[in-house]
Order: structure tokens, then sequence, then C-alpha cells
């Protein structure tokens, strides 16, 4: 069986990348704060790598005001999620190579 090395996206290569794309594909949105609270994480820490993910066009920012309080929510593209499931597709098949 070849290796599926060429299919592991670089996007990915982060464990909190890999951690908002979960969340992002479970759920239809999250927001910011809610995502900086379930993954344990800084305000710049997580505004960076959303930053990276939505410069790949995996995710979208939607920025509201709630009052006069701004809240801004994040959803999974459909190429994001092409994405996430190729990428894990491919960690799959390296696992089971692994093990023959």
């Amino acid at each position: 069986m070849k290796i599926p090395f060429d299919k592991l996206d670089k996007a990915f290569e982060n464990r909190l990348r890999l951690q908002i794309m979960s969340v992002l594909v479970a759920n239809q949105r999250y927001d910011f704060n809610s995502l900086k609270e379930l993954l344990g994480v800084t305000d710049g820490n997580l505004a960076s790598h959303l930053k990276g993910l939505e410069k790949e066009e995996y995710i979208l920012v939607n920025k509201s005001f709630l009052g006069r309080k701004p809240n801004t929510n994040y959803e999974a593209t459909a190429k994001g999620k092409k994405a996430f499931a190729d990428h894990l597709d491919a960690l799959e098949q390296l696992i089971k190579s692994s093990k023959s």
C-alpha cells in the first residue's frame, strides 16, 4: 500500500487547527469566546490559527453585534470540510499501513 503523505494538508499540521476544524465540522458555527474556552487557548493563539484557516478559505468569519458587543462566529466552508475529510482519510490510511 502506498503511504499517502501527499494527501496530508499542511494547514492541519498543528494540533489546534485540527481541534478548531473538528469543532466547526461537528457544529454549524461556533463563536470566538466559546472556541477559546472549549480549547483552553489564549486570544492571540486562537486568532492566529483562525486567520490561517481563513486564509486557506477553510472557514468563514461572520462578524456581528449582540447589543453593543461584537460577536464573531466561524463556520467551516465546503472546501474546508472536504480538505479536513481528505486529511483524516490520509491519516487513517497511514495508520492502517503502519499496522501491516
